[in-house]
């Protein structure tokens, strides 16, 4: 933020670790379903469907489901071997093995994992973690034997670190993940550490969109359960608990308004945003001068009869301040005001580049969300 309003002072206004929810018996209410599954013979792989847009971003939503679906569907087509699937051709002499190939590009990241993951705004331990990950998977033999072009097989590499980083960092319910093009960005210096051309950079992704990719059956989600319900469980279960006990969570906003100097813009992420209207909406706070409402749930709660201070179709208040309202359509969780509330909300559209659920943590490093912040700072 402080890139585009240098003489802004933030403050935080944390409640989670108090005041948030969480399971009591340790989610002895989920079933038991077994563990995760990624790629490989293990992957359980459902039905070839095609993808698109052309943008990538139902690639990204493949892969974040099974990061190695990608490895392992070159893997078993045995594009590009000597002798097809299944195929045991002979190896000329001194050739790598196939599974020394992609290690061996794997190896030339080494002491540049942390650099790449700094300049895209992933956790450096997410990004070596994958690598570590992949470079032991299964796979990697059948896609270095089917994948016989080297700048093809890095740019495929580069995606699946990049998948495992972001789809570990979405299991673990981090607030903030990699927009779109931070994404791309990750993708585009492994590739080209591992020897690929950046100009070759979106033929390869071209070359992935127009072949098909393997969906994972509805099955693997019910074995994944577990996972995707403690993943899910804190942005739920905050809102249901939000909405039956509400009050500790809006004292503590006022309570943090009250400690800064006018005026004051307050800024609320999905449910952070909900707070942030209902407390304004209850009590007047002419320190407050404008309310930002990002990948917020307020606008569908209150046309539903579930905001607690305002009751479908009853107006805003007059002292409500300035109102803006950031969404991204591909954020299941983000909704607009404007058509509810006429000359009272200003929605502004951006777009993440990533597909839900990783859109809804990834307004934070797109620069156009706080462009459109800036623009309306008072």
């Amino acid at each position: 933020m402080l890139e585009f309003a240098p003489d802004v002072r933030t403050a935080s206004c944390y409640w989670g670790g108090e005041l948030g929810a969480r399971l009591g018996a340790g989610g002895l209410s989920v079933p038991h379903t077994g563990g995760r599954s990624r790629g490989g013979p293990d992957g359980e792989i459902g039905t070839a469907e095609a993808i698109g847009p052309a943008d990538g971003t139902e690639l990204w939503a493949d892969l974040y489901r099974d990061p190695l679906a990608e490895l392992a569907a070159a893997a078993g087509s045995g594009a590009g071997s000597a002798s097809g699937p299944g195929g045991s051709a002979e190896l000329p002499l001194g050739a790598a093995l196939p599974a020394e190939r992609p290690r061996a590009l794997l190896c030339a990241l080494d002491g540049h994992v942390g650099d790449i993951a700094r300049g895209a705004g992933l956790p450096a331990p997410y990004l070596a973690a994958a690598v570590t990950e992949l470079a032991a998977s299964a796979v990697l033999s059948g896609a270095g034997a089917a994948v016989p072009d080297e700048e093809e097989l890095a740019r495929l590499l580069a995606r699946a670190l990049v998948a495992v980083a972001l789809a570990a960092l979405l299991d673990a319910d981090a607030p903030v993940v990699p927009d779109g093009a931070a994404r791309d960005a990750a993708v585009a210096a492994l590739a080209a550490r591992m020897g690929a051309r950046p100009e070759g950079s979106e033929r390869g992704l071209g070359a992935a969109l127009a072949r098909p990719v393997l969906r994972i059956a509805s099955h693997q989600v019910v074995r994944r359960r577990r996972a995707l319900t403690e993943a899910a469980h804190p942005a739920a279960a905050d809102v249901m608990l939000y909405l039956a006990h509400g009050e500790p969570l809006r004292r503590r906003l006022r309570e943090a308004v009250e400690e800064l100097e006018p005026p004051v813009v307050v800024i609320g992420h999905s449910l952070g945003g909900i707070i942030a209207l209902d407390a304004l909406i209850a009590s007047p706070s002419p320190r407050v001068a404008l309310l930002v409402t990002v990948g917020s749930q307020a606008p569908f709660l209150y046309e539903s009869g579930a905001l607690p201070g305002l009751v479908h179709p009853e107006p805003l208040p007059e002292h409500l301040p300035d109102w803006l309202n950031v969404y991204d359509r591909r954020d299941l969780l983000g909704y607009v005001g404007a058509p509810l509330f006429p000359g009272r909300v200003t929605d502004v559209e951006v777009d993440n580049r990533q597909p839900f659920p990783a859109a809804h943590s990834a307004y934070w490093t797109n620069p156009a969300v706080y462009r459109a912040i800036a623009a309306r700072l008072p």
